[in-house]
């Protein structure tokens, strides 16, 4: 592990623009048609639940990485399995957010530069920061996340003066009963992105107050929540529910309506400087959870040595994990619904099973001992 120490406001800041990632540009959870805030809190209710089973592990070994508890709690061998299995599954999704800021830019503003040569760019940035140590990406947070909220007071603002919102479009209420409700919340919308927040626990120990992680997980989680709601429906509110299903990227669309009369137009520069902060943090910590991972399983002296060659394993499968952005979305939609259970919820609640398992053994042990 690195020797390094984040405060709760550097954590808080992480965790947050974590949450926003490409799930507040994407037509995230349009699954659920005009009732997708509710599918999105539904899923926040849910991380919330799954966050109690990761804040338990961690209390069980709260100086070690994710891939430390697996080795501890499973075994040596099976633990090390797991562990990689997680490595994978970091470097995935932080080649899959790279992926998606690299449409967005090609497909918004610069339709003639390659897509390989962003992806190069971004991930080497990404690769500089984490050289530098997990205390400047946390201080850098600090300052972003004040970006970032500017970002969204002055775009939240534009878009309710410019008189595009129609509430009709949002309504009725439960149009379509809770099935779709339900299984978007279950499968889709609290896999991503709350229950992805797991990757923090390769963060965790660096937190320089760990008694008040509870609070600042759940502060973030919540606060990422409301927001990720109120965003669905302002989309909603103004293209309606079949084009932002339709779009790309809703949210480029909702803020490029802006119109003000007509002097305060072509606005959704916010749009792309909000998914570039959002991308570059979550991909920075999916890098750095990975890098960590390898560190531990591998018995590595530092994550220094080994950053180039990941870097080049993501943009490898940032450019090789889908032809277009049609297909990109599809095999999204497929990882979160039938893969990341596995990673955010399946393993998670065996490794909280064997703990209990474990501890009630050792328990009645010094009982045992005591009496004798």
């Amino acid at each position: 592990m690195e020797k390094a120490k984040i405060s709760v406001i550097q954590l808080f800041s992480l965790m947050f623009i974590f949450e926003m990632g490409t799930a507040v540009v994407t037509s995230y959870g349009i699954n659920a048609k005009k009732d997708v805030w509710l599918a999105i809190l539904l899923g926040m209710f849910v991380g919330i639940a799954f966050f109690f089973v990761y804040y338990f592990l961690f209390r069980q070994y709260p100086n070690l990485p994710l891939t430390g508890h697996t080795k501890k709690i499973f075994g040596k061998y099976l633990g090390w399995i797991i562990g990689l299995l997680y490595v994978l599954y970091f470097l995935y999704n932080a080649a899959d957010n790279i992926r998606s800021f690299g449409d967005l830019l090609v497909s918004s503003i610069l339709p003639q530069t390659p897509l390989l040569a962003i992806i190069i760019l971004f991930v080497l940035t990404i690769s500089y920061v984490l050289y530098l140590g997990i205390e400047v990406v946390g201080r850098t947070a600090e300052v972003f996340i004040v970006i970032l909220i500017l970002f969204g007071i002055t775009g939240n603002f534009l878009v309710l003066v410019s008189g595009d919102i129609d509430l009709d479009k949002v309504q009725p209420f439960l149009e379509n009963g809770w099935t779709l409700i339900l299984t978007t919340a279950f499968l889709e919308t609290s896999n991503f992105p709350f229950n992805q927040l797991i990757v923090f626990m390769t963060l965790l120990p660096y937190l320089n107050r760990p008694r008040l992680v509870k609070k600042v997980w759940l502060s973030a989680l919540i606060s990422g929540g409301l927001i990720l709601s109120w965003t669905a429906s302002l989309n909603i509110a103004v293209l309606g529910v079949e084009e932002v299903k339709k779009s790309t990227f809703p949210l480029l669309l909702t803020v490029g309506k802006i119109n003000l009369l007509e002097f305060v137009q072509r606005v959704d520069v916010i749009v792309v400087f909000t998914l570039l902060i959002t991308v570059f943090f979550k991909a920075s910590i999916f890098f750095y959870g990975a890098l960590i991972g390898i560190v531990d399983l591998f018995k590595l002296k530092n994550h220094q040595q080994i950053i180039l060659p990941i870097a080049f394993i993501i943009i490898f499968l940032s450019m090789t994990m889908a032809s277009s952005y049609s297909e990109h979305t599809e095999e999204g939609i497929y990882f979160t619904r039938y893969i990341i259970v596995y990673f955010h919820v399946v393993i998670p609640l065996l490794m909280l099973l064997v703990t209990l398992i474990r501890n009630r053994f050792k328990k009645k042990g010094r009982l045992k001992s005591n009496i004798t």
